[in-house]
């Protein structure tokens, strides 16, 4: 089962905060082999500012003053896309807008230990399916941890690099040899010298060029293209789209 969950807290109530920290620690206790090491936040300012990807849930209470914990994870969401996001609310008209920042669910107050559980077991096994690969890219913005498998193309521009996602894209500098290292053994091919696509989200292919999720169309060099087809050929089982 999952050690080490990294859990941050952000309430700007102390009794909620110690509330939480103290279901955490009930379930440790009940669950052994579970550890957490939690870091709790009074507000959404505490959390955001120098936010570094290292969590792996938050709970985040919605109502707060400054920063309320809507505006805090859309602004977590541009750095981190795999956090797992657990709101607290006391109104349950908020939960809806959760979908927008691909929160998990929402927890209402007070939190009973049995639904702080539940959610708690349900945030776990999503840790543990999305531990996989990820990229932590050092943009201008900060450190940005993206999944590999949301990656959907990288290019390369006068040592400018564009990182391409299902969620966005990320500018950052650097050469595509340094990520044609790490992701060719993840399922990706260098079609031509500006481009490195996930096979995986390749839609279909042309006498020049293949298509991409999203739509982008990129160029596949002749010299390269009998190489590129047998490695998509290769990735989905023998089924070139």
């Amino acid at each position: 089962m999952a050690t080490g969950i990294r859990v941050g807290v952000v309430e700007d109530d102390a009794a909620g905060r110690e509330l939480i920290t103290a279901h955490l620690a009930r379930y440790e206790r009940e669950n052994p082999g579970v550890t957490f090491d939690v870091r709790t936040f009074t507000d959404g300012l505490h959390v955001i500012r120098g936010y570094r990807p290292e969590f792996d849930i938050l709970f985040l209470d919605i109502q707060m003053p400054g920063l309320d914990g809507l505006e805090t994870a859309r602004r977590i969401r541009v750095l981190d896309s795999s956090v797992v996001l657990v709101f607290v609310t006391s109104s349950t008209q908020y939960a809806i807008k959760g979908y927008e920042v691909d929160a998990l669910s929402y927890l209402v107050k007070p939190v009973p230990y049995f639904a702080f559980s539940q959610e708690l077991k349900r945030s776990l096994s999503r840790v543990v399916r999305s531990g996989g690969d990820s990229l932590m890219l050092t943009t201008a913005g900060g450190i940005a941890r993206v999944e590999v498998a949301d990656v959907v193309y990288v290019e390369s521009n006068k040592h400018r690099i564009a990182v391409h996602t299902l969620n966005g894209t990320y500018q950052l500098t650097g050469t595509l040899a340094a990520f044609e290292e790490e992701l060719v053994p993840k399922g990706f091919f260098r079609p031509n010298r500006w481009f490195l696509v996930n096979l995986s989200h390749v839609t279909a292919v042309d006498q020049t060029n293949c298509r991409m999720v999203g739509g982008a169309e990129l160029p596949v060099s002749r010299a390269r293209r009998s190489a590129f087809l047998g490695a998509l050929a290769d990735h989905v089982g023998g089924h070139v789209p």
